[in-house]
């Protein structure tokens, strides 16, 4: 495409050649190839000014940048105060509008968005029309899976495996949104149809600071979805109504919204007469006069709300109640959300990604429920994140646990056994407590404490195959080292 096409009619100075081909766009220097355009944006913590030469050398051909170098001569300058905005655009006008061309779903909220974008890739899944997912564990362009850097990428490449996805056959795609996302505009500009609100608990206040700014990163996605231009379909906000930020989302909004949940009985979508068992969830779903018996692998109320967040978007989409309990059936679940790992040593063992004190209780209270013996965790806290929920994760552990083995999560900057010391806060009862901080010991350890009525959860890194320290990042699965155990 054209540099004079790429930035027609929008408010920004070219200072150089307009008429270069451009053959990619990215935000990253090593991203870049011959003939890219380069975004040297500001970050938190790095600025993209910094990489400029780099990505010449590379053979950027086009700079946009917010502050003009008279001595960069040799590419053209973008200049726009407005580089997050301008980016977006671009993003839209390079990849030609992919969004447009998908039923697109955005899933936010602090706890099941992972989940939540599965089930609705699994319902809106056709075999002649593929459903793209973009998340936490990887990201699925039709027939492509690529393991996935963050929750959710910058604009640039969110176009692109939109653009991808509408190659390889997909109509529709679920993406996780995260509230770093939000904040920083990686999802402007795009058309949603459907954006889903979970819950809210603490988490990222290391970012956010506030539970208030927290909050209203969250509602961003509203806010798009209300901009959103799409004329084809009614844009539906799908709200959890047994949350509190969710009732307000409910009241504030003008476009349509479905409400779900299990103790409101006035929302859209509720679930009744709740059975759990080690292997399933099951439950009436009640829609508009309509009921239907709802059978999941899913386990654990806090799945439920899931599981009727997903019902939702297939119901905008479409789809029958029979239709989607009949294709509910056929899930089989998340990697590493509750998921169960047969151990050597015979015994029960679950790896859950639950992070967060309200996350971690979900999964702590599913499993005291259906444990016979005793209920140990093993869990730790991340480094360089939000340290006033630590000893809350481990007050919430200690409500329902019978032992609990601290351990290393990701320390990452920060010394692991200062970690475990603030975690310590939390707990009246000491003795209840191991503190291991090698977290391969702690997972061997709990298996080896566990008899054949006992359950062991692995809380904290569900699905990730890596382990971050200060000076070095290696190999490490939960779900190798309990299978192994």
């Amino acid at each position: 495409m054209k540099l004079s096409q790429l930035f027609h009619k929008m408010d920004v100075q070219i200072k150089g050649k307009k008429d270069l081909d451009i053959l990619g766009v990215c935000a990253h220097s090593q991203q870049v190839a011959p003939g890219y355009l380069f975004f040297a944006k500001k970050g938190r913590k790095v600025d993209g000014a910094h990489f400029v030469d780099a990505a010449i050398a590379a053979g950027a051909v086009a700079v946009v940048t917010d502050l003009y170098n008279p001595f960069l001569t040799q590419v053209t300058q973008i200049v726009t105060q407005d580089l997050h905005g301008v980016e977006a655009e671009v993003a839209r006008r390079f990849y030609q509008d992919p969004s447009q061309k998908l039923f697109l779903a955005g899933v936010t909220g602090t706890n099941g968005k992972t989940t939540t974008t599965y089930l609705i890739r699994h319902l809106l899944e056709e075999s002649k029309a593929p459903c793209g997912l973009i998340g936490t564990i990887e990201n699925i362009l039709g027939s492509y899976h690529l393991p996935s850097l963050l929750t959710t990428p910058d604009v640039l490449t969110l176009n692109k495996y939109f653009y991808e996805m509408v190659r390889q056959g997909c109509r529709a795609a679920a993406v996780e949104v995260s509230s770093h996302a939000l904040d920083q505009a990686r999802v402007d500009k795009l058309e949603w149809d459907v954006a889903v609100f979970t819950n809210l608990s603490q988490e990222h206040l290391d970012y956010h600071k506030t539970m208030q700014e927290y909050a209203r990163a969250k509602k961003k996605l509203f806010t798009y979805l209300v901009s959103s231009t799409r004329k084809s379909i009614e844009k539906c906000a799908v709200i959890n109504s047994d949350d509190p930020l969710g009732r307000e989302l409910l009241q504030e909004l003008s476009c349509r919204r479905l409400s779900y949940g299990i103790d409101s009985a006035s929302a859209h979508l509720v679930a009744r007469d709740l059975r759990f068992s080690c292997e399933a969830s099951r439950f009436t779903l009640a829609y508009q006069g309509q009921t239907v018996e709802v059978e999941t692998a899913l386990v654990g109320r806090f799945n439920v709300y899931n599981v009727l967040a997903a019902c939702a978007v297939a119901l905008v989409k479409g789809y029958s109640l029979q239709q989607i309990g009949e294709k509910l059936k056929m899930f089989k679940g998340v990697p590493g959300r509750l998921q169960k790992v047969a151990s050597k040593a015979g015994v029960s063992v679950y790896v859950d990604f639950a992070h967060t004190p309200e996350a971690l209780e979900q999964v702590c209270t599913t499993l005291k429920e259906l444990t016979q013996g005793h209920l140990i965790s093993v869990f730790g806290c991340g480094g360089d994140r939000d340290k006033e929920k630590r000893p809350k994760m481990a007050t919430a552990a200690e409500k329902y646990c019978d032992r609990m083995i601290f351990t290393s999560d990701n320390p990452r900057g920060e010394d692991p056994h200062k970690i475990l010391e603030e975690m310590l806060v939390g707990i009246k009862d000491p003795s209840k407590v191991i503190v291991e901080p090698d977290r391969r010991k702690a997972i061997i350890k709990a298996l080896q404490m566990a008899k054949k009525k006992d359950v062991v959860v692995i809380a904290g890194k569900g699905h990730e195959t890596i382990q971050i320290f200060k000076d070095k990042t290696l190999p490490f699965s939960d779900i190798e080292v309990a299978l192994q155990g």
